[in-house]
């Protein structure tokens, strides 16, 4: 398995990279309570990681976020050491994970991202629409190809906040 990670000496992003000192409400922890992409040709709204995924994402005050996000149901090897070619690319299948650097304006955040769990978006910018409360961020996604099967969809997430 190939695990790459960015060097130990990866510079802090520069000042104009970092969220706005304005934006406190977006700034801790934040559970995942729902996953939901819709489906764009034919109006189906799917429930991507089941009705119970787990998950979090941290935006932290130096302008860097992480995501992990899992399926409600995932499979579990009997033994890591003897998990299978396909139990692993079951697990894969079930999950997102990535981190870098963001920018956030109030109402878009954007994830630079210097490392994720599928290299294809690995350096790539994730814009993400954002609504806000006390509580709860709304997380929307422009539309775009599934990793499922391809087709276009606007994923919408719901998380909770846990700290600040």
């Amino acid at each position: 398995m190939d695990i790459s990670v960015a060097p130990v000496d990866t510079p802090v992003p520069p000042a104009s990279a970092r969220a706005d000192a304005g934006n406190e409400s977006l700034y801790g922890t934040w559970r995942l309570v729902s996953f939901t992409q819709t489906i764009l040709a034919t109006g189906e709204a799917l429930d991507v990681f089941g009705k119970s995924p787990q998950g979090f994402i941290n935006y932290g005050r130096d302008g860097r976020m992480l995501v992990l996000m899992v399926k409600d149901q995932r499979p579990r090897p009997s033994d890591l050491a003897k998990i299978t070619d396909q139990e692993r690319a079951e697990l894969f299948k079930t999950m997102v994970a990535y981190g870098g650097s963001y920018t956030f304006d109030g109402r878009t955040a954007t994830h630079h991202l210097d490392i994720s769990w599928n290299q294809i978006f690995t350096g790539t910018d994730q814009v993400r629409h954002i609504e806000l409360d006390a509580r709860r961020l709304i997380m929307r996604t422009n539309p775009q190809p599934r990793t499922q099967d391809g087709q276009v969809a606007i994923s919408v997430l719901t998380f909770e906040r846990i700290t600040s």
